[in-house]
């Protein structure tokens, strides 16, 4: 028989974080070109055309959670436009984790390319394939992040992990609160086949909608040092979150699975593999191969 002070415990860790899953204007603002955004309902439309783009971004900040978003990409010929989702924080050393969709002309695949900033640097970029068409539906799209790692998601299937390897000296991002991002922009300079296939002008207005807004998180006031939303966002003694819990520090073995088969079904390019632009790879990409290899 459960005791109803265990589940009373469970019901604590479960609601310390602040959940919110909400309308569209109770978590979001839009950050420019207000007239490009139009709501249908539960929807938000963003449109790209000739004069602008579009974005917005969260009201608050957080430190560690999930925060999820559902997506119906541009249809039809999306060459040279982006459409991304993204947290980060702000500054010169700012960390930031990047879904970035990247058009194509029609038929052919989208490409998803994820991106990971810590202190200001990027340059770990990943693209993959999806399995399916996101210009046709609706899809979730995730970034999980603790003290332990970040998770992008797709339909809560994770399609990469970036781990945290402070052990190892690699500085790992987890003392600066984020907000949470979506824009699309015309980036035909480099999106498409490199930049080779520009922007059909005569397709615009090029239209991603949105539904499904959910942060579940530790929001961080503006009011609050930094220093001290770390330790109100991280669990101590009675006071746990759901993201602290053993279970959520590395994926499971079914999630794991899944991780490999993305890599190696749809993954179309990672730069841990790329030797021209690093001769001698990233020491986060060694520990990536180890691991990879004990799990084969």
């Amino acid at each position: 028989m459960v005791s109803f002070s265990c589940i009373f415990l469970v019901i604590f860790v479960m609601m310390v974080g602040v959940v919110s899953s909400a309308k569209f204007e109770e978590l979001y603002q839009p950050s420019w070109a207000m007239d490009h955004l139009t709501t249908e309902g539960e929807i938000l439309r963003m449109k790209l055309d000739n004069q602008s783009g579009t974005g917005f971004q969260s009201k608050s900040k957080y430190m560690f959670g999930k925060v999820t978003v559902q997506i119906k990409l541009v249809e039809g010929d999306s060459a040279g436009t982006v459409t991304a989702f993204y947290m980060s924080s702000e500054g010169p050393t700012h960390n930031e984790f990047d879904f970035e969709f990247l058009g194509n002309t029609t038929g052919e695949p989208y490409t998803v390319q994820t991106n990971v900033y810590v202190n200001g640097v990027g340059n770990r970029e990943q693209r993959l394939n999806l399995w399916f068409d996101p210009s046709k539906d609706f899809h979730s799209y995730s970034i999980l992040w603790n003290q332990r790692q970040v998770v992008f998601l797709v339909d809560d299937t994770p399609v990469r992990v970036h781990s945290n390897l402070e052990h190892k000296g690699i500085p790992f991002p987890k003392d600066q609160p984020m907000g949470v991002y979506s824009s699309i922009w015309n980036a035909d300079d480099w999106a498409t086949q490199g930049g080779l296939v520009k922007t059909d002008w005569s397709h615009a207005p090029f239209v991603a909608s949105y539904k499904g807004f959910e942060i579940n998180g530790c929001e961080c006031p503006a009011t609050i040092a930094t220093a001290e939303n770390t330790r109100r966002c991280s669990s101590s003694g009675a006071k746990r979150y759901w993201w602290d819990e053993p279970v959520m520090s590395e994926l499971s073995v079914h999630q794991s699975h899944q991780l490999i088969w993305v890599r190696a079904n749809h993954m179309v390019y990672d730069y841990c593999t790329d030797t021209a632009r690093f001769p001698v790879a990233p020491v986060e990409c060694q520990h990536h191969q180890h691991k990879t290899t004990t799990h084969n």
